[in-house]
């Protein structure tokens, strides 16, 4: 069976498809790789474009209908977040109406910071294109996910409000922002098999992390291997290879919180082990 399988052109993501994507696992699947930025893939599968894709958590609460949520390939984070920045020094952010560049409207980080802050305007764009954007002026703060909550001090930027800070305060729990889903139409064994392979070669990228590294530098935009590792292994851990209960709780959170805000549904969780 053929099997598009969707994720994101990050350091994180090409060290854990690794294995798959260079013939390292074995399959009877025949799988097509697409590689597109978080949003992009929210909105794809909205159009039902994709079998296997990275889904934003917050997405999945507009999407539970159609896609089921794997066990494998969650990026977690633990004593790390999203980060909103601007160029000037200071605490939180300066009042309602200020602009925010926010790396789309589904993503996680997004539902986060409203659901840790009020009143701001959100600014879309392109993830990698924040950190540009606060630096020359066009937006008041910067929402940053992926490597930008790592290279953000090279542009002068300064951390205004750190969401794990936030997150943890109110949970200790890991904090959830991206998993990976397939369709619900899928013929159950296939989505077995997917699940089976890609735990596979998560297995194998902590086991070989040089080795998987090594590839994923193609995707590090501009950064050194040893910020790349750091990256990816910030993302890719024991929480990526099985989701735990913890996970699992933590997931509950945003969406009772989102429900009680009035921003979205909390959806069942449908989660394939």
């Amino acid at each position: 069976m053929k099997i598009v399988v969707a994720h994101t052109p990050d350091a994180d993501d090409a060290f854990m498809f690794y294995a798959m994507t260079n013939g390292k696992i074995k399959t009877n699947l025949n799988i097509e790789h697409h590689i597109e930025d978080i949003e992009g893939l929210n909105n794809k599968a909205f159009n039902n474009e994709l079998d296997v894709t990275a889904l934003s958590a917050h997405a999945y609460a507009f999407l539970h209908d159609r896609y089921r949520i794997l066990s494998a390939g969650a990026s977690v984070g633990h004593g790390y977040g999203p980060i909103v920045v601007s160029r000037d020094e200071r605490e939180g952010l300066r009042g309602k109406g200020e602009r925010i560049a926010v790396p789309g409207r589904y993503t996680t980080a997004n539902l986060l910071l409203n659901l840790a802050v009020d009143g701001f305007e959100p600014v879309e764009m392109r993830f990698d294109l924040i950190v540009d954007a606060v630096k020359r002026g066009d937006v008041d703060a910067g929402l940053l996910i992926h490597e930008g909550q790592i290279i953000f001090k090279s542009y002068g930027l300064k951390k205004i409000l750190d969401l794990w800070d936030w997150w943890y305060k109110i949970t200790k729990l890991p904090m959830p922002l991206g998993i990976n889903t397939i369709r619900r139409d899928i013929p159950e064994e296939y989505q077995v098999e997917f699940l089976k392979i890609m735990k596979e070669s998560i297995d194998y990228a902590l086991k070989k992390p040089d080795e998987a590294i090594s590839y994923a530098m193609r995707y590090s935009r501009g950064l050194d291997k040893e910020t790349t590792k750091r990256f990816a292994l910030m993302y890719v851990n024991d929480y990526t290879y099985k989701m735990p209960d913890s996970v699992v709780k933590a997931m509950d959170i945003p969406f009772e919180m989102g429900e009680e805000k009035g921003l979205i549904k909390k959806p069942p969780l449908d989660i394939l082990y």
